[in-house]
């Protein structure tokens, strides 16, 4: 069972996302939030998988909610999935800085948010190649950090690497590398480990920070 806490500043939002969330018996809403600060309080009291983050809110916006959750020591393993009306290029660089796992737009499909929790639940990113692909370029440009050396990566790990980097799914990584979509997956949760980052976002800023692929 994924457990999910909501916060947006609008009840009907809210009310709308519950409902959708409601809707697969494999997730439970187990809190909402008006605020960040009210997100931070029902993260210290459910310990959801997942928050769905709205950015605008008052008293606390959802990036620096997501700053809190991202850098204390009992939150830091919380999802966000920040929910948006705009991808403005700002507010995409600031999620990630924060330390978001995902970024969606609130015109999407239920059929895509439900999918979306699932997959940060999971530690995949609930995006498309292209946009990952798009997020990660505004990363890597507004944020230069100097480069690093990974630890020790087989052939296969550095392979998988940098198709992660790239922006590929599983599946197309799978396809691409003529493997199966189980020891794809088995491969990235390894590399998340070895690494010691929470999500593929940070997997392909190392990526890009180690050289492995061009920024």
């Amino acid at each position: 069972m994924i457990s999910v806490v909501i916060a947006d500043d609008q009840l009907l939002v809210r009310s709308g996302f519950a409902l959708i969330l409601a809707s697969d018996s494999g997730i439970d809403v187990v809190a909402e939030a008006g605020d960040g600060v009210e997100a931070l309080a029902a993260v210290r009291a459910h310990h959801p998988d997942v928050v769905l983050m709205d950015i605008r809110m008052p008293r606390m916006d959802g990036i620096e909610a997501t700053r809190h959750l991202a850098t204390a020591a009992e939150t830091r393993d919380v999802r966000v999935l920040v929910l948006t009306t705009f991808d403005t290029d700002a507010d995409v660089r600031a999620a990630l800085r924060a330390g978001a796992c995902g970024f969606l737009l609130k015109d999407t499909t239920p059929a895509d948010l439900l999918a979306a929790v699932r997959a940060v639940a999971r530690g995949d990113a609930p995006l498309g190649p292209s946009i990952t692909r798009r997020l990660i370029d505004q990363y890597v440009a507004g944020a230069p950090a100097p480069a690093i050396t990974l630890p020790a990566l087989t052939p296969r790990e550095q392979d998988i690497l940098r198709a992660v980097a790239s922006g590929l799914s599983n599946q197309e990584i799978a396809g691409t590398l003529h493997l199966s979509y189980s020891t794809v997956k088995t491969h990235v949760s390894h590399l998340l480990t070895k690494l010691e980052v929470r999500d593929r976002a940070q997997l392909v800023a190392l990526a890009h920070r180690a050289g492995l692929v061009p920024s």
